[in-house]
């Protein structure tokens, strides 16, 4: 049976490997975008997870288009690294605002539909680097570590509605954004992976598919890493 879902930050990168993951699975996605054009193929919405009414209007294109929102995956996120005695304050704020209160509002606004249909799966990208820790991203480690215990305490919340809610927790996954970085550097990350090797955003996507599918309906308040053992022992 085909379901509504609807993926944040889904025109590039893990998000639209997300969503492509799930459209293939036979569900209607819809994917939201702050900025460039919406990927071929899927239901594109420009919105800014930052302003609640982006959010409320985006859920409201996406139900008209494939029905109530069954299915939300708060991927959208950005970085702005700097070492903490040089970082502005407005430099940790953006980021938390982005990556950690616009999963919030996200959520809140699905979950409303979603306690109606008594069913549902709430899908938070977090980060390795919640657990691990990044020299440089102590705004960014903070939003995704808080993505944890917002999660946790949902799935609480939501669970007698039948309403799973899980996390999960990719590390080096093969991007743009990485392949930016010096090959050195590169390399030098690659020593720390057990396996050797970044992910592949299908990898993280095939992990979001497995929570949301039936196979997945006794698993909530979960945090699963896809870092190739980067973060074990965490």
């Amino acid at each position: 049976m085909s379901r509504s879902v609807l993926v944040t930050g889904g025109n590039r990168g893990i998000g639209l490997a997300i969503a492509r993951e799930l459209a293939a699975a036979g569900d209607a996605v819809a994917v939201t975008y702050r900025s460039g054009e919406p990927p071929e193929g899927l239901f594109g919405v420009r919105c800014d997870v930052t302003s609640m009414t982006d959010v409320d209007a985006a859920f409201g294109k996406a139900e008209a288009e494939h029905g109530p929102v069954e299915v939300v995956v708060a991927n959208a996120g950005i970085t702005k690294d700097t070492l903490l005695p040089m970082m502005k304050e407005e430099t940790f704020t953006d980021v938390i605002d982005t990556n950690l209160t616009g999963a919030y509002r996200v959520a809140k606004r699905a979950s409303r539909g979603m306690l109606k249909l008594r069913r549902g799966r709430v899908i938070l990208v977090s980060s390795v680097v919640a657990m691990l820790g990044s020299a440089g991203q102590t705004n960014y480690a903070a939003s995704k570590a808080g993505l944890i215990g917002f999660g946790r305490s949902l799935a609480r919340e939501l669970g007698s509605r039948g309403i799973t809610v899980n996390v999960v927790a990719p590390g080096f996954v093969a991007t743009e954004m990485t392949a930016a970085l010096a090959e050195e550097y590169q390399e030098k990350i690659k020593k720390n992976i057990p396996l050797g090797r970044y992910a592949s955003a299908e990898e993280v996507a095939r992990v979001v598919r497995f929570l949301a599918s039936d196979d997945a309906a006794y698993v909530t308040g979960a945090v699963i890493p896809v870092d190739g053992g980067l973060g074990m022992g965490h």
